[in-house]
């Protein structure tokens, strides 16, 4: 069996400090068992997936659906080792001494899909159009990873919402190094390198959409990118088919790879948004894996022979609060739904074993994790008391969650919004209910159209900044709060390069975030993935960041 990032020994539920979480990857324990050539010819492998990919251009890409299948297409200037970077297209990088240039030596011999060669002047091709990018492209319902990384644009477009300066400053192409320019100094960095939504494209592919405009936010992404060979990755896999009335995308292993060859010629991802339909699937032998198995399927899988690893923990659930709504600019009245809220009966009826109720907005793994943040231990009755003193003993809340899908963080969606609506509804909250689709859910909640709702983040790499960053580093209209105090807090966390003392600056950063209460971080939990018994999984990534050229049926 495969052997997970991530410790399992603590028991469900409990409260737990940094110190119990142990997120190294070890190395896998089941062997390499003999492969079954002809199968991998002609049989495809079949994984099913909680929900549909969004996009076929990696930048535009927001969710873990659409990298899954970018994932194996595109490849990034850097990779991750469990949640560490790690050569990628790049098979060495450095940085000067200010951590405002970034070198970067490419692999040799690697080939795109159209035929194009990589070098230096590709990588510089790739950022300069993401730099450049203008009208609706800048907003965060398209670009969302490229600004949070980058900042602005070469020219920022008011209507985006994007006000921050850009810290690019440049590439610098020679034969096959790159050379990256930044402003000023960010913890962000390298990490932000191994971005799959910051995965390289061809040239060729740049000029063919480089007249392809988008007008504002509330545009549809273009044509191209909802078709697959419009855009050439280097990746161990191509695309051949994405048939979106049918739910799934084929893949083709590429026999020109740079690096070990797939393991199976087709590969297919097939949305089954149901997670009782995606186990019935595998037991009838219509796909060959699946994702995020439910925590009462994984031991029956187990007894039947399945393989069902567990990733580690490197995710947070959380309940958000739109403050431009009221109550909810009042704080008394956060808190009362903060209070309201039993954290500890989602994690031990809904989440998986190892699970553990949330106290900030970072896993316990990170660094600048703080056991002095403000807690709300469920209290209904405290709960009531603040919401008598601050006039809302009759208030009434919208409150949003996701259908059609389960995410690595949320593996029940409508079970986490019941429960957490019947303790709401305990402390004399009526809550309105508005289930939206998925494919409209970040949409709608990033543009502040939902005033309490349930969403999550599972991290891309091992920097705070990818957690609080992403939601507080400015304002913005999914949380509609203004707190300088927190901003600058962590803009001077993620801007210090003394390691020592940037800790203790995200320390401070989650301490003044959870007195804010912008929302209420619920749980980190660590998702499985289940195989067929004669298939030899992927390694499983914290990240759910699998790489799939690793698959292949066995002969055992």
């Amino acid at each position: 069996m495969l052997a997970a990032c991530g410790s399992s020994g603590d028991p469900a539920g409990e409260a737990q400090n940094a110190e119990d979480f142990d997120f190294s990857c070890p190395e896998r324990a089941d062997g390499t068992p003999e492969a079954d050539a002809a199968a991998n010819e002609s049989t495809p492998f079949v994984f099913g997936t909680p929900g549909d990919p969004s996009t076929m251009d990696p930048v535009f890409a927001r969710d873990g659906e659409t990298f899954r299948v970018t994932h194996q297409v595109y490849e990034s200037l850097l990779d991750v080792d469990c949640t560490t970077p790690s050569p990628g297209l790049a098979e060495s990088w450095e940085q000067n001494e200010d951590g405002t240039e970034w070198t970067f030596h490419l692999r040799e011999g690697v080939v795109f899909h159209d035929g194009e060669a990589l070098d230096g002047t590709a990588v510089c091709a790739n950022f300069d159009r993401w730099y450049n990018f203008k009208g609706g492209y800048q907003s965060p319902n398209f670009t969302y990873y490229y600004s949070a990384a980058f900042g602005g644009f070469a020219e920022n477009d008011p209507a985006s919402g994007i006000e921050s300066e850009s810290i690019y400053e440049g590439c610098e192409a020679d034969g096959l190094t790159a050379t990256i320019k930044l402003s000023r100094y960010t913890s962000s960095f390298p990490g932000a390198f191994t971005l799959r939504a910051l995965a390289i494209v061809s040239p060729k592919s740049i000029e063919a959409v480089a007249d392809v405009a988008i007008g504002s936010a509330e545009d549809p992404l273009p044509e191209y990118t909802q078709e697959v060979g419009a855009l050439a990755g280097t990746g161990p896999f191509t695309l051949t088919e994405w048939d979106h009335a049918g739910g799934s995308v084929t893949l083709s292993r590429n026999e020109n790879y740079w690096g070990e060859k797939a393991g199976v010629k087709t590969l297919i991802f097939s949305t089954i948004p149901d997670e009782t339909a995606r186990r019935q699937a595998l037991e009838a032998g219509d796909i060959q894996g699946y994702d995020l198995a439910a925590p009462a399927d994984v031991q029956p899988l187990l007894d039947d022979g399945y393989q069902v690893p567990t990733r580690g923990v490197f995710n947070v659930l959380y309940m958000a609060f739109q403050q431009e709504y009221e109550p909810l600019e009042d704080h008394a009245v956060r808190e009362a739904l903060a209070y309201a809220v039993d954290r500890q009966r989602i994690v031990d009826s809904i989440l998986p074993p190892g699970g553990s109720v949330a106290t900030q907005f970072i896993p316990p793994s990170l660094e600048g994790w703080s056991e002095d943040v403000a807690t709300y231990d469920h209290d209904t009755e405290k709960a009531k008391e603040l919401l008598a003193e601050a006039g809302q003993e009759d208030m009434t809340l919208t409150f949003c969650y996701p259908t059609d899908v389960s995410r690595p963080y949320m593996p029940a969606p409508k079970d986490i919004f019941d429960m957490i609506t019947s303790d709401l509804e305990a402390a004399g909250i009526t809550v309105e209910a508005k289930p939206i689709t998925w494919v409209d859910y970040l949409t709608s909640t990033r543009a502040g159209e939902c005033p309490a709702y349930i969403i999550g983040w599972t991290g891309d790499y091992a920097d705070p900044y990818n957690f609080l960053g992403n939601w507080f580093a400015r304002e913005s209209t999914e949380w509609g709060f203004d707190d300088p105090e927190v901003f600058d807090a962590v803009a001077a966390a993620n801007t210090e390069p003394d390691a020592a003392k940037r800790t203790e600056l995200w320390k401070t950063a989650n301490e003044l975030i959870m007195a804010e209460l912008p929302g209420l971080p619920i749980s980190n939990s660590p998702p499985s993935i289940a195989f067929a018994p004669n298939v030899y999984p992927p390694d499983v990534s914290p990240l759910t960041a699998e790489d799939f050229s690793q698959v292949y049926f066995t002969l055992a």
